[in-house]
């Protein structure tokens, strides 16, 4: 497998893990894959869902919006992944979806508090939020106004919107935009319930996400998600390689 054909491989692994997840939103949503030949992203087309997602359903969409390989024209939201991936050169991958849990928890204005583990992934802090506007990041410089609020961040919350994640590998930011949308449920449901009172102090949530979110952590989770997202009905047809930094 060629470098080349690893980064579709892993475009199309990625697009069925957060489907398997849960974050698929009929045909919206999306991730990109940094080009290793430093073309551009691959990212799927317009139009399919992300567990439709498969090889020749790709583009390969350049720095400057244009379509490489692959039909059809960009997605419109093309700019969040050209524009995350263009200012921190080590990313491999981001992710866009409109996961329900956080858009709602957005839509409160309340500071994600480390309620659960997956809280813990932001150290105490509350997640980035881009409130410049809740509708499509259609142009670059919206893109480069949100990759500057995810900054170093895991992944930030679009309110209005959806989320925004990415990592230094595919199942990172993968993972990154499973475990948002996740301490965002967790947290919705105990408000729900009464007032939030037990949560991890800063110090805590620090030590929390160094214990609990190291690499090989995320990467493991990576893998479970693949093996949610195959075929049951037939051997997967993913490698180490697929998923490996």
């Amino acid at each position: 497998m060629t470098a080349v054909e690893r980064a579709r491989r892993q475009a199309v692994l990625a697009s069925r893990a957060l489907a398997a997840s849960g974050q698929g939103d009929m045909i919206w949503g999306h991730v990109a894959v940094r080009d290793p030949e430093g073309r551009g992203i691959w990212i799927k087309a317009p139009g399919w869902g992300l567990e439709e997602v498969r090889d020749d359903r790709l583009q390969l969409v350049s720095f400057d919006g244009e379509v490489l390989a692959g039909s059809g024209k960009p997605h419109k939201e093309c700019p969040i992944h050209l524009e995350v991936l263009s200012a921190r050169s080590e990313l491999q991958c981001s992710v866009h979806t409109h996961a329900r849990a956080a858009v709602a928890f957005a839509s409160l204005g309340t500071p994600l508090l480390a309620v659960s583990h997956e809280g813990a992934l932001f150290g105490g802090g509350d997640v980035p939020r881009f409130r410049e506007t809740g509708s499509l990041i259609a142009g670059p410089e919206l893109g480069r106004r949100l990759a500057a609020t995810i900054g170093d961040a895991p992944a930030a919350l679009m309110p209005k919107h959806g989320l925004v994640a990415a990592g230094i590998t595919v199942g990172a930011a993968v993972m990154h935009a499973v475990l948002l949308e996740q301490a965002c449920r967790t947290q919705l449901d105990a408000m729900a319930a009464g007032h939030v009172t037990v949560h991890s102090d800063p110090a805590e949530a620090v030590a929390k996400r160094a214990l609990c979110w190291p690499q090989h952590q995320l990467e493991a989770g990576w893998r479970y998600l693949l093996r949610k997202s195959a075929d049951v009905n037939e051997p997967p047809n993913w490698k180490d390689e697929d998923y490996l930094p």
